[in-house]
């Protein structure tokens, strides 16, 4: 009997843990990618063989290729131009195999076969441009290196990017300016600018009845998609990854491409229904963003800022305390919380990646160090700017440091205080929308979605939001100081 009993826990326990199988699916930040990345998790979805987690809009390819290695995803849309440039730092590398080979060498990683697309780089001018410049190849642009130009951050610095460009056809723009894409695209359709890089299966390509100037020396190498995956990925998920052979990969050309990034961006589908359409499992039919999505996020994004706040408030209103006991301390003290404010809000995340992983431990710490430096300074100086007279009168009346601190310092300091800890949750409010790009949500999301897009309803459905909760936080702190500030103080 004993027997019988252990082994129908021993089965019960092992169709458990199969039904926890998760498969933590990620994207960078671009139309393109979430599509790629919605495909694979519908497909491993619909094989009923693990739950899908996606991890999407990670920004840049450092932060999700860490993701990848930290075990914080499984698998990402991949291209073997950016593999080559940005992960191995080898242009030399040309052949598809090769590349797999180096993978699995250096890093234990995986490249799937193509997924049957190149998107590579080209070079684009607005309606205007093309008409006025008569320019068609890129050997043309040396003799209108005045142009007003327009390039990503990413392609200005890679080394297959905007120098290489220069240095292979010969000429050199005077005023290279660098913008986001989406924005890009927005200033090339206005004719803020002139010439921007583009990818090739770029949906707003049509949008903007824009011109690719022809690659008549061949500088752009093939930037294959692919998915990117650990070595052990096809044995964890068999059914998966045979499912991901058979529907997607060699499945996908240049066009279909195109005409789902389309879906997306020209016509206002989401991700999910471009997905769906290319697998054949529903017909188009436009939908806004629910309700209870935007309540998910804010909740989210409500749960970033209040954690945080609360560590920083933890941490921050000692250490301002501190700051008060010696010059040295308050050199220290604020000095360091400062130096924090002055790391970008996006490379202190990135730095934080390595030892917390994705998601929202980085987000709360970032957070939380950016919350710090209103708290101390503002603690510090409410109590160096008590009146002197009033420390002396507390010795006289044998009060010790710590009943000094309690009943004169800190109501005395409480307006300084809470003004901090105001500022701190406002300032968080904003800063939490980039938690977004490693994956910890929030209306960061919507945002970040709604750039890639350049849809401005979306973004706007973030940002209201954002600024909804900024405003409440204001009034929410104003009913506290109220409670907590002495009424002799508060006015």
């Amino acid at each position: 009997m004993k027997f019988l009993i252990s082994s129908l826990i021993i089965i019960l326990c092992s169709s458990s843990f199969a039904q926890e199988k998760v498969v933590k699916v990620g994207s960078k930040v671009f139309t393109e990618g979430y599509i790629l990345a919605e495909l694979v998790s519908q497909i491993i979805e619909d094989t009923g063989e693990a739950r899908v987690e996606r991890k999407f809009g990670l920004g840049g390819s450092g932060i999700i290729f860490n993701a990848l290695k930290e075990d914080e995803i499984d698998i990402y849309p991949a291209y073997t131009g950016t593999i080559r440039e940005a992960i191995l730092n080898d242009t030399l590398i040309v052949d598809e195999n090769e590349l797999r080979k180096i993978l699995l060498k250096k890093y234990d990683m995986l490249m799937s076969s193509s997924l049957g697309f190149n998107n590579t780089y080209a070079l684009a001018l607005n309606e205007a441009g093309a008409k006025k410049y008569k320019i068609k190849n890129l050997s043309d642009l040396k003799e209108f290196s005045d142009l007003k130009t327009v390039f990503t951050h990413e392609f200005i610095r890679r080394g297959d990017g905007l120098k290489a460009l220069e240095r292979h056809y010969g000429f050199t723009f005077k005023h290279p300016t660098a913008m986001e894409h989406a924005l890009a695209f927005e200033a090339l359709k206005n004719g803020k600018v002139d010439l921007m890089e583009v990818y090739s299966t770029d949906a707003k390509i049509k949008r903007y009845n824009l011109f690719l100037l022809d690659d008549d020396k061949n500088f752009f190498s093939q930037y294959l998609a692919t998915l990117l995956s650990k070595k052990n990925f096809p044995e964890r998920f068999p059914k998966s990854w045979a499912a991901l052979e058979e529907k997607l990969f060699g499945k996908i050309n240049e066009k279909m491409m195109i005409e789902l990034n389309s879906l997306v961006e020209l016509q206002g589908y989401s991700f999910h229904q471009a997905a769906a359409v290319f697998l054949g499992k529903e017909s188009l039919q436009n939908q806004g963003i629910p309700l209870k999505k935007i309540l998910r996020l804010t909740g989210e994004h409500i749960k970033l800022v209040f954690v945080a706040l609360f560590f920083s408030i933890l941490f921050g209103v000692p250490l301002g305390i501190l700051a008060t006991k010696s010059r040295l301390l308050a050199q220290f003290s604020l000095i360091g919380t400062g130096l924090l404010q002055t790391i970008p809000s996006l490379a202190l995340l990135c730095f934080l990646i390595p030892v917390f992983g994705i998601g929202t431990q980085p987000a709360y710490m970032a957070l939380f160090l950016y919350g710090l430096l209103p708290i101390v300074r503002n603690t510090y100086t409410g109590i160096s700017q008590i009146d002197p007279a009033l420390d002396e009168s507390a010795d006289l009346m044998g009060l010790t440091k710590r009943e000094k601190l309690r009943l004169i310092q800190l109501p005395l300091a409480s307006v300084n205080i809470m003004a901090g800890i105001k500022t701190s949750a406002i300032i968080n409010v904003g800063t939490a929308t980039l938690a977004a790009f490693i994956g910890a949500g929030g209306l960061g999301s919507l945002i970040v979605t709604g750039l890639s897009l350049n849809n401005n309803s979306i973004i706007l459905t973030g940002a209201i939001p954002a600024a909804l909760l900024a405003s409440f936080l204001h009034i929410l702190f104003e009913g506290i100081d109220r409670v907590i500030i002495p009424k002799g103080i508060n006015r």
